[in-house]
């Protein structure tokens, strides 16, 4: 694989090109890497995107966004867009066929790929993405009280507490409203209600749901609410998006992990990409935990199921 470091309209990427010739244009990955929006880097998911371009012969593009705080949400959604619309304008210059363009993400990663993909579905003016690849994502910050956020609460690399933490820490905002928001306290009733069609453990698989209890009632906090706004977005929340956007996505590949607070954000969100007509290739891994994907490719230290996270994003992406 050839490795080139360039910018797309400021932006930093590391473009990863396979060095077989190819007798037609090549498919594209650009992917954005994990790590709450204030870690990770080009550099740590060198391993990850050298295996996805060489195993599936594809050009990878992975994205230096700039992190927070020193760059304020939203600059991290905003670079993601802004290189991805860079590459479908441009990707027949590195061999690659404008249609054929995947978008991929782990984590946050996942969040930003989700968020591109929405904002880029009214768009006439450029190809359209072929595909997204969501691996473990973070969807919305309504409600931290899901099977999942029950059952995974004190996980080791994400805890439900640390998830909260991290959004507050990457918005820049007051860490002490963190148990107000992992109650509930921040999203009035009004809202709760608007919102309960997507955001609820109903919908969530009885299998999911073993020893689950719903949480007690809480008040809202008015003062809380007006804070933390931004967490109502569907930049940081894109399960908040309209029936109308989530329609016109592209074929998804989504990935939960057994171990993960965040796995219900995923079945939710597969639950309204198939209501809403939109292909979807599931992969459950019983024994996965958030993060797996970053040991992928270190020996001894690598888990099972990195590799076969790893394996199934490259089968799709074929």
């Amino acid at each position: 694989v050839f490795i080139k470091d360039l910018h797309f309209d400021e932006v930093p990427v590391r473009i990863y090109l396979p060095r077989v010739p190819s007798a037609s244009k090549r498919r594209g990955v650009i992917f954005f890497h994990g790590g709450c929006g204030i870690f990770g880097s080009i550099r740590s998911y060198e391993r990850i995107c050298r295996y996805i371009a060489r195993k599936s012969d594809s050009v990878v593009v992975s994205v230096g966004y700039h992190l927070s705080p020193e760059h304020k949400y939203p600059a991290q959604t905003l670079d993601c867009l802004t290189a991805t619309v860079h590459f479908l304008k441009t990707a027949e210059s590195y061999g690659v066929d404008p249609d054929r363009i995947i978008a991929c993400g782990d984590s946050a990663g996942g969040t930003y790929t989700t968020s591109v993909c929405q904002e880029l579905v009214n768009r006439k003016d450029i190809p359209k993405i072929r595909a997204q690849v969501l691996i473990y994502p973070f969807l919305q910050a309504l409600n931290f009280n899901l099977p999942s956020h029950q059952k995974n609460a004190f996980t080791a690399f994400l805890s439900r507490e640390s998830a909260v933490h991290f959004i507050l820490k990457y918005l820049n905002k007051d860490c002490s409203m963190k148990e107000a928001i992992l109650a509930g306290s921040h999203v009035p009733e009004s809202m709760n209600l608007k919102y309960r069609k997507w955001i609820n453990p109903d919908l969530i698989p009885e299998i999911f749901k073993l020893g689950y209890k719903p949480p007690l009632p809480t008040s809202f906090l008015p003062q809380v609410h007006e804070e933390t706004k931004e967490l109502f977005e569907t930049r940081l929340s894109p399960l908040l998006a309209e029936d109308a956007v989530v329609c016109c996505l592209p074929d998804t590949c989504l990935i939960t992990c057994e171990h993960d607070v965040l796995r219900d954000d995923g079945l939710l969100y597969k639950k309204r990409l198939e209501d809403n007509n939109v292909k979807v290739t599931w992969y459950h891994m019983k024994e996965g935990f958030h993060c797996a994907l970053g040991f992928f490719g270190y020996g001894i230290f690598s888990f099972p199921s990195s590799s076969k996270i790893m394996n199934h994003i490259v089968n799709f992406v074929k």
